[in-house]
C-alpha cells in the first residue's frame, strides 16, 4: 500500500546518527543521500521494498511531528523489538507510553515499544506473536 514514507527533521545530521542506528536493528544500511533542486539534504534508507525518508522541510519551515501519528516499523522478534528500542533510547529517542512488551489486542498478542525520535515523530516497533493453534 505504501512506497515511502517520509518524516522531516530540524538537524539532518543528528536524525541520520539516530536512524542509522534505529534501522541498522532492522538490517537497513546506510542511507542514500541526496540533495532536492531547492538544496534541502534528504536520507533515502531502502530495506524490504520499502523507503523511509528524513529530510529537511523545503518551505524552510520547522520541522514538527504529527499529532497522533505513528510510524510503525515491523520486526521478526521481541528481541528486535527491544533493540529497536534501546538504539533509539541510546541515540536521542526517549521512551513514551509503556515499557516495551506484551500488549493484548483486537489483533491478537503484540510485543510493542514507543519512542520518538529526536524531532518528537513517534514510531513504534511492532511483533506480532504467533498463537498457538
Amino acid at each position: 500500500m505504501f512506497s515511502h514514507i517520509m518524516v522531516g527533521s530540524n538537524d539532518i545530521e543528528r536524525s541520520k546518527r539516530f536512524y542509522d542506528a534505529v534501522l541498522a536493528v532492522l538490517g537497513a544500511g546506510e542511507p542514500i543521500r541526496n540533495a532536492a533542486p531547492t538544496g534541502h539534504t534528504r536520507l533515502f534508507y531502502r530495506h524490504d521494498g520499502s523507503t523511509f525518508c528524513v529530510v529537511e522541510p523545503i518551505n524552510d519551515e520547522p520541522a514538527t511531528f504529527a499529532n497522533g501519528g505513528t510510524i510503525g516499523f515491523k520486526c521478526s522478534s521481541a528481541e528486535q523489538v527491544q533493540a529497536f528500542h534501546d538504539a533509539a533510547v541510546a541515540h536521542g529517542g526517549c521512551t513514551i507510553e509503556e515499557p516495551p512488551g506484551l500488549r493484548q489486542g483486537g489483533l491478537g498478542p503484540l510485543y510493542l515499544a514507543y519512542v520518538r525520535d529526536p524531532d518528537g515523530n513517534k514510531l513504534c516497533a511492532l511483533y506480532r506473536v504467533p498463537q498457538a493453534s
